[in-house]
């Protein structure tokens, strides 16, 4: 099957590639923070899916990780991230709308952009390995290398290390191999093992039903929550969303797809995660962006049309309606090295982008 969309293995396993950046900081955001789980699941679906329509190539969805990373550090309150969706989405509709993030990008020249995801991908490689070493924020948070598994070491070696060698050696054996897709068989294999070897935190009180999403289910942020926002998380994340999210994530898709991406402009992105951001607020989900990691993720692992984005987006919203706050005991499946196995390699792709500058 040709064209915009395909649904084959690659697709499946390319729709996949980028779960080491999101599930992190939003198991994080809902075990620490107390995001809803139905309205952040449903938003990052639907953004997803519509994203993938609208620009037609595959499309990366990513937390903004300024925000997610401190607000999990610090334990913020849901009011305080959603009033900071609220500010970055119309910032960043009205940087997007008067055309001023397009002559930003015209002024920024190409080896800054190599370097923006060079740095982002050694960064994706490095919090990779911790997730493997049992050292991310998230993993000391919780005390332990792989929280929702019954064991810890295999002799004197942590079970991290052990999935995570695993894993990068299977998926280095398979990553040109189209019959059988990395990221798919590794991502399997870890839920399987999760299944078998895991805590099941959650499962016993699994049930399935319909759930949707609840209009501002924290109330109206008040004016205390706005001014911290816009002090402690908006200004630290607009530089990093600009070079990351905009500059650098359309060009590396006129990279990845040439003339089939060219809905994919410095506007569009930026209008695109303007509205994301505003609709996370409604909904009570985390503030949202596209991101060149990502992107470079889900082609690392076979993506390469916008049928990765149904499929990814699909999932998503399925967990949201039908398994609602329940959806996280099926992600805690995934041990945290497979996550990291899969930023491993993202991170590499994306920083083999700096070859074509002399």
């Amino acid at each position: 099957m040709s064209g915009k969309y395909r649904f084959n293995r690659l697709e499946i396993a390319g729709s996949l590639g980028d779960l080491g950046t999101l599930l992190p900081i939003a198991i994080g955001m809902i075990l620490i923070n107390r995001i809803d789980p139905v309205g952040l699941f449903f938003s990052v679906g639907l953004f997803f899916i519509l994203s993938g329509i609208y620009f037609g190539v595959t499309v990366p969805v990513q937390p903004m990780k300024v925000v997610g990373a401190y607000a999990i550090a610090t334990a913020l309150s849901p009011d305080e991230i959603t009033a900071s969706g609220l500010i970055l989405g119309l910032l960043l509709l009205g940087i997007g709308a008067t055309g001023l993030v397009s002559l930003l990008g015209r002024i920024i020249p190409l080896p800054v952009v190599r370097g923006v995801q060079l740095s982002t991908g050694v960064l994706l490689m490095a919090q990779g390995v911790r997730f493997m070493i049992g050292s991310s924020k998230f993993q000391l948070l919780q005390n332990a290398a792989e929280p929702f598994l019954r064991l810890q070491r295999l002799g004197p070696v942590p079970l991290g290390v052990v999935i995570g060698v695993a894993g990068g050696l299977l998926t280095l054996w398979l990553l040109e191999n189209r019959k059988v897709p990395a990221g798919l068989l590794v991502v399997v294999g870890g839920a399987a093992f999760g299944a078998v070897f895991g805590t099941r935190e959650g499962f016993d009180t699994l049930q399935i039903g319909l759930y949707l999403p609840s209009w501002l289910p924290y109330g109206i942020p008040t004016g205390a929550d706005f001014s911290f926002a816009l002090l402690a998380l908006v200004l630290p994340q607009i530089p990093m969303t600009i070079g990351n999210a905009v500059v650098a994530y359309s060009d590396l898709s006129k990279t990845y797809f040439g003339d089939e991406s060219e809905r994919v402009t410095y506007k569009g992105a930026t209008v695109s995660m303007g509205i994301a951001n505003l609709a996370t607020f409604l909904v009570g989900g985390m503030p949202l962006c596209h991101g060149a990691g990502g992107l470079a993720a889900h082609y690392r692992f076979g993506a390469r049309t916008a049928g990765s984005n149904l499929v990814i987006g699909g999932v998503f919203l399925a967990m949201a309606v039908f398994l609602g706050p329940h959806a996280v005991a099926v992600i805690h499946l995934l041990p945290m090295a497979v996550l990291g196995v899969l930023l491993l390699f993202a991170g590499g792709q994306l920083s083999l982008t700096i070859i074509d500058l002399r």
